[in-house]
Parts: structure tokens; sequence; C-alpha cells
């Protein structure tokens, strides 16, 4: 076997393997990207998004209600200003969670059109709001600078 034969299987042998860990690599991260929606982005997609999902908006006014019983099961309507989108969450939400405020939920999107969320994110302060969600409503002409809205 000659040098240049050697090069040229060791530079194949070395592309197989970068291949195979890139092939890997994004096989393991495929269920753990979640991308961002806006309720109306999910109101005028096609079709529905079939894995893990951020959808972030505002606390509909009025649309928050526990479930009775001990169980902490808790469901309200993310909005924007086209669409809604009821979510349904189990667990204990954020301190600053409340109607008409930010937030950003993570779950999954269930057969009858509602978020089944497994992760609730509350803005932290008066003035923060989700990047993703200020730049939703910003496209949306709701969000002008120097308010919260």
């Amino acid at each position: 076997m000659t040098k240049r034969s050697r090069r040229i299987l060791f530079i194949a042998a070395l592309f197989g393997v970068a291949s195979l860990a890139t092939l890997l690599a994004l096989t393991a991260l495929k269920d753990s990207v979640a991308y961002f929606y806006t309720p109306s982005d999910l109101a005028n997609a096609s079709e529905a998004p079939a894995g893990l999902l951020r959808l972030g908006g505002l606390v509909a006014p009025g649309s928050v209600k526990f479930a009775p019983g001990d169980e902490a099961i808790v469901s309200f309507t993310i909005k924007d200003e086209i669409a809604a989108t009821p979510v349904t969450f189990k667990g204990v939400l954020p301190d600053l969670f409340r109607e008409g405020q930010g937030v950003i939920v993570q779950g999954r999107l269930g057969a009858d059109g509602a978020v089944v969320a497994s992760e609730v994110l509350a803005k932290h302060d008066e003035n923060y709001m989700p990047k993703e969600v200020a730049d939703a409503l910003k496209k949306q002409g709701r969000w002008k600078e120097g308010e919260t809205p």
C-alpha cells in the first residue's frame, strides 16, 4: 500500500467517524430540542408540531382555573393579539405567575390542541419579559418600547 493510498484511506475513515458522531449527536438532541411558538404560530401551522415545544404569550385574564382536589393541576390560556391556546399544567406554578403577564411554557401539544406543559417559566421582575415573547409582541405591533404590557 502506498503512502498516498494510506492517506486517502485515513481521510475516508476520519470522515466516516465524524459523520457517525454527527448523526448520533443529532439523534440524541432530536428529543430535547424545543422550538418556540406563539399562539398565532400554532393556529396558522399547516401541521401540528409533534415534539417538544415552547409556547409564549400573555396569560389571558380570567382563564386560570385550578382543579378541585389535592392535585396541583391548573389550566389557563396563553394568548397574543391574534389567537389563544389552552394549557394544562400539573405542578407548582412559579410565584410570579399571574393573569396578564408574559410566560413561556414547555411541553407537548395534545390531540385536542391544548398544550400539556411540563414546565412554566414566568418573568422575574416588573420590567422583564422573555425575549421570544417580547419579539413576538413587537412583530404583532402590541409592544411599545418603554412600556410593560
